[in-house]
């Protein structure tokens, strides 16, 4: 399989594989998505966990997923179970359907292998991770949603904006438009507001949006250099 890589122009290389030679942390993150929906899949096709197993998924979803009013009420009464504070590293690990499931992985394989090629493996966990924190308590923090949220796509958003990082950093290098490297992010967001148009949005985008802003923010702590790379290409303007 041959190798996916941003080219000197700051353009993707699409006729490389982006599943080649995975690094490590990707593969720690996406093997608990990949074992819990295949345990959920068992269960509700009744091959395991018998008439129990029908029930898993929302056991599951009830013990891990994020609630924000649950959230909000344990803010008000300043108390901090740590099963609770937990669910903000444990909700992106579980889904609500195997269609979640799947694309949820599938990006994280391709995000990550990307951004896993410049990172260190700490750093890209923590970009994941931290996205998915920042994008659950922005989330928290809005009046109107009440919907619980679980699945990958928040910190996923937040590999995207790693990316984003990535692209914008290199379109600077050779003194390219640093707005291209917005164009995944805007693309997705226009294909998310068509599905949205079309049968019906939720509130979903908030995280979405949180984790990928999340993303880009984190990179230029972790990211190779970091910040004093940052700040050196500044002082050159």
């Amino acid at each position: 399989m041959g190798k996916c890589s941003v080219n000197n122009r700051g353009d993707m290389d699409h006729t490389t594989s982006p599943l080649n030679r995975l690094p490590p942390a990707v593969w720690v993150l996406a093997a608990p998505m990949i074992l819990i929906e295949l345990a959920l899949q068992a269960g509700g096709n009744g091959i395991a966990g018998g008439a129990e197993g029908i029930g898993w998924r929302v056991a599951v979803l009830e013990r891990f997923a994020f609630f924000p009013e649950l959230w909000r009420w344990h803010l008000e009464m300043g108390s901090w179970p740590v099963e609770d504070v937990l669910r903000l590293v444990s909700y992106p690990f579980v889904h609500g359907d195997l269609t979640s499931a799947v694309f949820g992985v599938v990006m994280l394989l391709a995000l990550g292998k990307m951004v896993g090629e410049v990172f260190r493996w700490w750093a890209l966990i923590v970009v994941f991770l931290g996205s998915g924190i920042i994008a659950a308590l922005v989330y928290a923090a809005m009046p109107f949603v009440t919907t619980a949220i679980a699945g990958a796509f928040p910190p996923v958003y937040g590999l995207v904006g790693a990316f984003t990082f990535l692209m914008w950093v290199r379109l600077a290098a050779v003194g390219a438009n640093q707005f291209r490297a917005f164009s995944l992010i805007g693309a997705l967001l226009f294909f998310q507001f068509v599905l949205g148009m079309l049968f019906g949005g939720g509130t979903l985008w908030v995280a979405e949006i949180a984790g990928f802003v999340a993303g880009f923010g984190l990179s230029f702590v972790v990211s190779p250099g970091g910040w004093a790379r940052v700040k050196a290409r500044l002082r050159e303007r």
